[in-house]
């Protein structure tokens, strides 16, 4: 799902329909979607690397050199030799979902507030810094369709704006989280990163990832590990 025109003066994206992926039944996938296959493939682990961190958050620590990954959970949907891919989970866009829905013309404004409660329970978050005019929804695996790509048991990642269409209509996935861009390293460079200190590592949460407040997301990942964010400091760790 492509999210046009970039971002607006506040910071918001200013959605359009141009470039957004309508899939029709029985056609050939859009190009990007068979990128986007190829590149979670590429970094998709194979089962004899069982040092990957697919299905991990990453949790950034104190002496991350990034701004933009300060303080920030990330979701890793690939890991690998090759690289890592992954969505930020815990930085919020200024758009509610209902709001984009508008902007897209899934939803008129009088039926926004007619909206499903799974449609205003969807986040729309700050996905990473690559590609941010890009959408992806990262989801339960109760909802497939052709464009769906499996990400692990009981995730799912839809780049397609079918997916937003049938949470509007209140039969889409049970859980669903939206992404404006995500989180890419080259090979070797998330391993470096932790090895610096970066970021912590931990198994993921469902109920973490998918949860609507995103505030708490930071300190509650963090109590997986028993870590209080008031006495963290940069030494690394890992679960």
């Amino acid at each position: 799902m492509a999210i046009s025109r970039g971002f607006g003066n506040a910071g918001a994206p200013r959605i359009g329909a141009q470039g957004l992926t309508r899939h029709v039944a029985g056609a050939k996938a859009p190009g990007h979607l068979y990128l986007l296959r190829m590149d979670l493939e590429k970094m998709r682990s194979r089962s004899d690397e069982t040092s990957s961190l697919e299905g991990h958050f990453l949790i950034a620590m104190p002496g991350m050199d990034d701004e933009r990954f300060a303080r920030s959970v990330v979701y890793v949907c690939a890991h690998s030799s090759n690289g890592a891919m992954g969505f930020v989970i815990n930085k919020g866009q200024p758009l509610s979902f209902a709001a984009l829905l508008t902007q897209l013309d899934i939803v008129g404004n009088e039926d926004e507030i007619r909206l499903p409660g799974k449609g205003r329970e969807v986040s729309v978050c700050m996905g990473g810094p690559v590609e941010r005019g890009r959408g992806f929804v990262l989801h339960s695996d109760d909802y497939d369709s052709e464009s769906t790509v499996s990400v692990d048991e009981g995730i799912a990642l839809t780049p397609t704006l079918d997916i937003l269409k049938a949470i509007s209509k209140g039969i889409g996935p049970s859980t669903a989280i939206m992404a404006l861009g995500y989180a890419g390293w080259g090979a070797g460079q998330l391993e470096a990163e932790i090895a610096a200190n970066g970021w912590l590592t931990c198994p993921a949460d469902l109920a973490i990832l998918f949860d609507a407040e995103l505030d708490g997301k930071y300190s509650r990942a963090l109590g997986i590990l028993g870590v209080d964010p008031a006495f963290l400091t940069s030494e690394a760790g890992h679960a």
